[in-house]
């Protein structure tokens, strides 16, 4: 008994692991991001809290907490794309959930952050 215990704890553990982006949320890497900002313009959001050096092209500061409190400075459209970072991913996910409760539908945010931004090599304002 004690070993089938041990079995299902151990299937909860890795279905955990295996946890998902949500289905709301893009990823994109730091080479896809430049690629894409060389083509087109985007609306590029920096969500880091403390505010740190932004990637070149941000559009805006806003701390990943705060959306909702600068609501008014953001796409009217719902359907515009919005492209967040922070220094490392998960504030731009906390970000991208706070949007998506505000109706936004088309999130990306940047896998590894202003870390990989910098990593890759690509410039900061």
């Amino acid at each position: 008994m004690k070993k089938l215990y041990l079995i299902i704890t151990f299937i909860l553990l890795a279905a955990g692991c295996t946890f998902q982006k949500p289905d709301y949320l893009n990823m994109i890497n730091a080479t896809e991001l430049n690629q894409i900002m060389q083509r087109e313009d985007i609306f590029l959001v920096d969500v880091h809290i403390p505010e740190q050096p932004h990637i070149k092209g941000t559009d805006l500061f806003i701390p990943y907490n705060e959306i909702e409190k600068y609501k008014d400075r953001l796409p009217k459209d719902k359907n515009t794309a919005i492209y967040l970072y922070c220094k490392g991913g998960p504030m731009g996910n906390a970000a991208a959930r706070s949007l998506h409760e505000l109706g936004y539908r088309n999130l990306f945010n940047l896998e590894g952050g202003a870390e990989a931004w910098k990593k890759a090599g690509f410039a900061f304002q």
